[in-house]
């Protein structure tokens, strides 16, 4: 087996397109996925987990049908199962995913938007 540890900044640099996440690691059924945002997204949500928001450069809205929550480098946020979201961020942010194998970016609301799972850098 060769241990080798994942570099974040090493990741984010092999790629350069938005909302199209990257897996990096799995642990039992999550994947870890890195992504860059930029804009706006659709409204969505992911009925049966929850999905987290780790932000590693930048600065990610996430905005809720009541309300926003803002989210800064070195912050996380989980958003609960079921609660539609949508984020959003002006310029450039760079994030960390962490959600079980198989869910689609886009919850059920699909579409143009909507990424290829398991794509591994």
């Amino acid at each position: 087996m060769i241990y080798k540890s994942v570099n974040f900044g090493q990741k984010f640099g092999m790629f350069d397109e938005h909302w199209q996440p990257k897996v990096i690691a799995e642990m039992n059924d999550y994947q870890f996925k890195v992504v860059k945002l930029q804009g706006d997204f659709v409204w969505h949500d992911h009925q049966d987990t929850d999905e987290t928001f780790i932000v590693i450069d930048g600065m990610l809205r996430i905005d809720f049908r009541d309300g926003a929550v803002h989210v800064s480098a070195g912050e996380m946020f989980v958003v609960p199962k079921g609660v539609e979201h949508k984020p959003y961020a002006e310029h450039e942010v760079k994030l960390l995913l962490i959600e079980p194998r198989g869910v689609l970016n886009t919850g059920h609301e699909g579409g143009e938007r909507t990424a290829a799972n398991d794509v591994w850098i």
